[in-house]
């Protein structure tokens, strides 16, 4: 899931720019003797079709108008459009969202009512401080629509505008926004194809179904057809309080640029998303003696209706498995998933009032756990979690390829509704993680010690990572012989993600503000990771940190990734018969068999990121540790150890010959393939730069010539008498000269700053020194091996020609 960047105003400022510029058009709105407004009884009469929430919406005919209160003007709202149904093809469902916008009415001037689009970019920290006439200056909110005032009730003083357009047309609010537009290239609006269905109204929201047809860029006079519902929200008069992120914590936020007088720069500042969750004023100060106390308003997930029967349950499942990490910061019962109440014709599954589990019939193997949150203040207004029926499909792959040696279960294609229904729990339950506010953190697993993963009672007690947010999918490192149960297999609820929501949705009534407030939590959350390191926040796995990774496990990846491959080789020789079905023309079989393939590079790719890294953890001032740390040379060492074991040494063992016999499976390319990658990889110039600037700036840690002298011990050995293994050698051996060739003399004109350190001087020492190394290599060796031999020296001398003219 992706890091969502808001800018915040303050409100209070764009509130009294607002109140200011209203003066003398309120005058002007509330007069009876308009020049461009019709008598009210003439356009709103018996025949139009009235209902009441929080507007009066009035239909006539074709025509739908809005009767706006004085005490809605000014207030912020929500706008939140999705998709009610799509072209089949569209790759895009009915319930996912397609805009968001946060607007407000102004009464404008010449009878007009103004809709303007809020922007979120700057605020004060004391709204009296003189920057804020600076700031008021630089923040004006774009009119997005303008609506003439038609009438005026005469019974409530209620103006009344005409708003059939702006549904049914296109627009920045109400309709796709532009990127969607682009990406599925729908052109111009069809008007006389587009049209309002209905508009529904309840005490706090508008709910606008609308059909809108497009003319399609790639498809010469197609139209593409589709059914939106926009919500019109409103949001809290008074914004909940913010609470600042801090980067020790993974929750999602939005942007917010602080000034004040007393400053010397402007700060950035993040405000996490989260539920508003308080506890009723009655038990406030059991709240504060420790007691678990309900909240005032309880986080509910409605499951969709379309979904299946048998699923409803273990989705439910997921989401109240959250209430342990609620009760962590004082709430019991503050999230539960309930099922949708059909028979109930005020609710609707677009609303935006309402969170929802939407079950989509793709084909697509995924899940997505969005948010609406209020920009002021990152109040979680509701979400729609997106699960693609396919994702089904993804868990049973995992399942088998990670967890078929230690669970009989999963040695089929078509696994049993009680294990399918579990493994849809531990995803239900991670969605539902992000919709809470929670990201991502890759670096829950390595917490947790590779042999601690094989210890049946302590595994199945605490679990095989500390947050169900990593993708640390099942307990890939377990053996057969360990006898651990599922318990010990699955993902679920960990001591971080407790921590995490202890964090964000902990209540603190003393705090006078959200800056006292920030400054109790920092003090905590340094105390929390002083006293327990296991609760480090990785990220999204994508920084240089190897302990923070996709689908890894435990606090070593070399040994994590060894017990790997022995489960992987377990499936590899099972794999005709687990994936058999009747009739099946050996699809499961070829589909399995590539899961198997990207499994093995994906422990491969685990050990490749110990090289030229360090570990980063995220520290502020006042905790005593280091924030960078070389990743220990042993530990790359052990590396160069198991690509030399189970990637130079050929996999075979993947391309067994029965399955060979019944699918396509390309062994030579793909071994070959690999071990270049690898190669690229370890005798790329940025490699060996990134070893030698550490070694340079870091004590003790691995130096260029021993790295190059240990991997040269990995390719550099005698030949097996195994000619299957033997051809794969000798491809490698010559990728590897290759490698030193480009190395030493790129081709390319421009001098990279590898080449102006030592890398060169290095370089050209290793290949002196492999030259010695063949020629020993040799003496022993005949044949097609010694032939072999000959040519690399033959190469190796060119090289050395190459070197010595350019240093001439």
């Amino acid at each position: 899931m992706i890091k969502k960047i808001g800018v915040l105003l303050y409100l209070f400022i764009a509130g009294q720019q607002h109140i200011y510029a209203q003066t003398d058009t309120d005058k002007k709105i509330d007069s009876t003797k308009q020049k461009n407004t019709q008598d009210y009884s003439k356009l709103i009469n018996d025949t139009s079709i009235n209902k009441e929430g929080l507007f009066t919406v009035n239909q006539v005919d074709s025509k739908f108008y809005f009767q706006i209160p004085d005490s809605l003007f000014n207030r912020y709202m929500m706008v939140v459009t999705r998709y009610l149904s799509t072209p089949e093809g569209f790759k895009r469902f009915g319930g996912e969202k397609v805009n968001e916008q946060t607007i407000y009415f102004e009464k404008g001037p010449d009878d007009n009512v103004f809709l303007r689009s809020l922007q979120y970019k700057q605020g004060v920290r004391n709204p009296d401080a003189m920057l804020s006439k600076a700031i008021a200056g630089s923040n004006e909110n774009p009119i997005i629509l303008t609506f003439p005032i038609k009438t005026i009730n005469p019974t409530t003083g209620n103006i009344v505008i005409e708003v059939t357009d702006a549904f049914e047309k296109d627009n920045l609010i109400f309709s796709i926004n532009n990127k969607e537009k682009k990406e599925k290239k729908l052109n111009s609006l069809a008007n006389d194809m587009s049209f309002i269905e209905t508009i529904n109204v309840y005490p706090i929201n508008v709910e606008i179904k609308t059909t809108k047809t497009y003319k399609n860029a790639t498809v010469d006079g197609e139209n593409i057809t589709l059914r939106l519902n926009s919500s019109i929200v409103l949001l809290p008069k008074k914004p909940m309080r913010k609470r600042f992120a801090d980067e020790r914590v993974g929750f999602f936020s939005n942007k917010y640029v602080l000034f004040g007088d007393d400053q010397q720069r402007a700060q950035s500042k993040y405000i996490v998303q989260r539920y508003r969750l308080e506890p009723k004023e009655e038990d406030i100060e059991k709240y504060k003696r420790g007691e678990l106390v309900e909240p005032k308003k309880q986080i509910v997930y409605y499951i969709d209706p379309a979904t299946p029967k048998k699923w409803r349950p273990f989705l439910i499942l997921g989401i109240n498995d959250w209430q342990k990490a609620f009760e962590a910061a004082g709430f019991k019962n503050a999230i539960i998933g309930k099922e949708w109440p059909e028979d109930d014709p005020t609710m609707s599954l677009e609303d935006a009032r309402y969170s929802v589990v939407r079950y989509y019939a793709s084909e697509t193997p995924n899940a997505y756990g969005p948010r609406v949150s209020d920009p002021r203040s990152g109040e979680i207004i509701e979400s729609h979690v997106g699960w693609f029926h396919n994702v089904m499909k993804l868990v049973q792959k995992w399942y088998m390829i990670q967890a078929g040696p230690l669970d009989p279960r999963a040695r089929k294609m078509h696994l049993d509704d009680e294990l399918m229904g579990q493994l849809i729990r531990f995803v239900s339950s991670h969605e539902i993680g992000h919709t809470i506010g929670l990201r991502h953190n890759m670096g829950a697993s390595s917490a947790t010690p590779v042999e601690k993963l094989r210890d049946k009672e302590w595994v199945e007690a605490n679990g095989h990572t500390v947050s169900i947010m990593d993708y640390a999918r099942f307990n890939y490192v377990a053996q057969p012989e360990d006898n651990i149960s599922p318990k010990g297999l699955y993902p679920r609820i960990g001591m971080y993600d407790k921590w995490a929501v202890k964090w964000g949705y902990g209540y603190y009534p003393d705090a006078k503000d959200e800056y006292e407030e920030s400054d109790i939590l920092s003090k905590l959350t340094t105390e929390s990771l002083t006293e327990n390191p296991k609760l480090w926040f990785g990220g999204e796995g994508k920084g240089e940190d190897p302990r923070s990774q996709k689908e890894d496990l435990g606090d070593d990846a070399v040994l994590a990734s060894d017990y790997g491959i022995k489960n992987l080789k377990r499936v590899v020789s099972n794999l005709i018969e687990w994936t058999y079905e009747p009739n099946d023309p050996y699809e499961n079989l070829s589909e399995m068999h590539k899961a198997v393939v990207k499994q093995y590079s994906v422990y491969l790719y685990h050990v490749l990121k110990y090289f030229g890294r360090n570990y980063i953890t995220e520290r502020t001032v006042d905790e005593k540790d280091v924030v960078i740390k070389p990743v220990p040379k042993e530990k790359v060492k052990a590396a160069i150890s198991y690509i030399g074991r189970q990637v130079f040494v050929a996999p075979l063992w993947m391309y067994p010959e029965d399955i060979a016999q019944l699918t396509d499976l390309k062994t030579t390319d793909q071994i070959l393939s690999q071990q270049m990658q690898v190669l690229n990889m370890l005798l790329s110039s940025g490699m060996l730069y990134n070893l030698d600037q550490k070694s340079i700036q870091f004590e003790g840690v691995y130096t260029v010539p021993e790295f190059l002298n240990d991997l040269q011990q990995t390719v550099w050995v005698e030949f097996s008498g195994n000619e299957k293994l033997d051809f794969y050698r000798r491809s490698l051996q010559r990728g590897y000269v290759e490698k030193l060739d480009l190395l030493l003399c790129p081709t390319g004109k421009s001098i990279t700053t590898a080449q102006r350190s030592d890398i060169l001087l290095y370089g050209k020492q290793h290949l002196l020194d492999l030259k010695t190394i063949v020629k020993k290599l040799k003496r022993g060796e005949k044949g097609i091996n010694k032939d072999h031999h000959k040519n690399i020296l033959i190469e190796i001398d060119k090289i050395i020609t190459k070197l010595n003219k350019t240093s001439e």
